[in-house]
C-alpha cells in the first residue's frame, strides 16, 4: 500500500508550476516526491518510509499506548515503532506536521479539541485492537461513600456530553486559564451542575483528592468537578499522575477518587488489576473512542494500509 502525497494551496500548486517550468523536460532535474505516478515514471514510496515507520504516542502508561502495541502486533507492522511523550506532545508534533501538509500518524481520542482544530480521520481498525466506542467512568476509593457520603453523591451524578466538554478544551487551547474555562462553562450550564448537587447538602471544609492523567479531556472535566465541589464546601486536591499511578491511587486510597477511567478497553488492564479495590461511580460519558489517527489529506483509510 502507498500514500498518495499531495499539494495542496495556491502557494504550493505555484511553487510546482514554476518547479516544472525551470525543468523542462529534462529529466535529469525531476524530484522525486515519493507518489505512485505511472505517467512520469515516479517510485512509489509507501507509508511507512515517508513517516520513518513512526507512531506519535503520548505517555507511556496510558491505555492507548498498551492498545497500539497491541495494533502493531495484531497487524503484523514489524517495522513500525510507537515513541512516547506526553499529549502536549503529540499534539504539538501533530500542528507541525499538520501546517507544513507532511504525512503523521499519531494516536488520537475522542472527545479531543484537536478534531475541532483540524481536519481528521480515525484509520479503520478491522481487527479490533482498539475496541468499539467507549465510556468515561467515575471510581472511588472502597468507603468513599461512608467518608464522604456528599461527594460520593455527586460523582455519581456526574455526566455530560462532547460538547460540554470540547467547549472548555477548545476555550484552554485558545489561551484561557484551566479554572477560567471551567468556571465559565459552569456559569453558562448552570441547569447541568444543579442536577449534579442537587437534594445533596454541603460541607464545611471537608477535604478531598481527585488524581487524573494529563488528557485535556481530564484536565477539562477535573477543573469542573473541583469548582462545583468547592462550591458544595470542599476543600480539593487536584494531582495530575499517568494512567497506573492514578489507578493506583483509587485502589489504595491515597486518592479519593477520579473522573478518567476510559472502559472497557483503554484501562482495562488496570481495571482487573484493581479489581474489588475500587468502586464504579457511574459513566459521565457515552461514545468515547481511541485510534490511531491521521490528517485528512493522507491517502490512507486503514491500520492495514500501514502493512508492506
Amino acid at each position: 500500500m502507498t500514500l498518495k502525497k499531495k499539494v495542496f494551496g495556491l502557494g504550493a500548486a505555484a511553487m510546482l508550476a514554476l518547479g516544472l517550468a525551470a525543468c523542462g523536460n529534462d529529466d535529469e532535474g525531476e524530484k522525486d516526491t515519493g507518489t505512485n505516478d505511472d505517467t512520469t515514471g515516479g517510485t512509489e514510496t509507501s507509508v511507512g518510509e515517508l513517516v520513518d515507520y513512526k507512531i506519535t504516542g503520548i505517555d507511556p502508561g496510558a491505555g492507548i499506548m498498551e492498545a497500539t502495541d497491541r495494533a502493531i502486533e495484531d497487524y503484523n507492522l514489524d517495522k513500525w515503532t510507537v515513541t512516547s511523550g506526553s499529549g502536549a506532545a503529540m499534539t504539538a508534533a501533530l500542528k507541525k506536521a499538520y501546517d507544513k501538509e507532511e504525512p503523521i500518524i499519531v494516536t488520537g481520542w475522542t472527545p479531543h479539541w484537536k478534531f475541532a482544530e483540524f481536519d481528521l480521520k480515525y484509520l479503520d481498525d478491522p481487527e479490533g485492537s482498539y475496541g468499539g466506542e467507549e465510556q468515561i467512568h467515575s471510581i472511588g476509593r472502597v468507603g468513599l461513600k461512608d467518608d464522604l457520603p456528599e461527594a460520593h453523591a455527586i460523582l455519581s451524578n456526574f455526566n455530560w456530553d462532547e460538547e460540554d466538554m470540547n467547549g472548555i478544551m477548545v476555550a484552554i487551547q485558545n489561551g484561557e486559564k484551566e479554572d477560567v474555562a471551567a468556571q465559565n462553562w459552569i456559569d453558562e450550564n448552570e441547569d447541568k451542575v444543579a442536577e449534579w448537587t442537587d437534594g445533596i447538602d454541603k460541607v464545611d471544609g471537608d477535604k478531598i483528592k481527585l488524581a487524573y492523567v494529563a488528557w485535556d479531556s481530564e484536565i477539562a472535566s477535573h477543573n469542573v468537578m473541583k469548582l462545583v465541589l468547592e462550591e458544595m464546601g470542599y476543600d480539593v486536591t487536584l494531582t495530575q499522575v499517568e494512567a497506573g499511578p492514578m489507578w493506583t491511587a483509587v485502589a489504595d486510597g491515597s486518592a479519593d477518587a477520579t473522573l478518567a477511567a476510559w472502559l472497557p478497553i483503554t484501562h482495562e488492564t488496570y481495571a482487573e488489576k484493581f479489581d474489588g479495590d475500587f468502586e464504579d461511580l457511574g459513566i459521565s460519558m457515552e461514545g468515547v473512542k481511541i485510534g490511531l489517527v491521521v490528517p485528512e489529506y493522507m491517502d490512507i483509510d486503514s491500520i492495514e494500509d500501514l502493512q508492506e
